[in-house]
């Protein structure tokens, strides 16, 4: 079985987003994902809110990570955040972790299914 190597960027969410931030980070973004199966942490720390603008822009990461066959994590997301994200169903989309390590070794590890597959007779 082949566990793909990946390397994982770590990108940073400013505390308040708007037009011009979001294309500027859009840019950046792209520039970490233009490789096959990108792993992309979006880093929340700073984000104290989110509206539906800041909802969109984590969408739309996502959204292009896939089309590379790659994933998009979330990782050190406030409360008020979190409860923003579970409210809009976003919390089912993304994993979201605690802090950025957590988030970038479960790109590293292989998925439970892989797991089970191994330990089979």
């Amino acid at each position: 079985m082949n566990v793909r190597e990946c390397t994982v960027a770590v990108k940073q969410l400013r505390e308040t987003l708007n037009i011009m931030q979001e294309q500027i980070f859009l840019i950046e973004f792209e520039n970490c994902i233009s490789k096959d199966r990108p792993c992309i942490v979006l880093d929340c720390s700073q984000v104290h809110q989110i509206d539906r603008s800041g909802t969109y822009l984590l969408l739309r990461c996502l959204e292009e990570a896939m089309k590379r066959n790659g994933d998009v994590r979330l990782a050190e997301v406030h409360v008020e955040v979190r409860a923003v994200l579970t409210l809009t169903g976003l919390d089912r989309i993304f994993e979201i972790f605690d802090a950025n390590a957590d988030a970038v070794k479960s790109f590293l590890q292989p998925p439970l299914y892989a797991v089970s597959r191994m330990c089979a007779p």
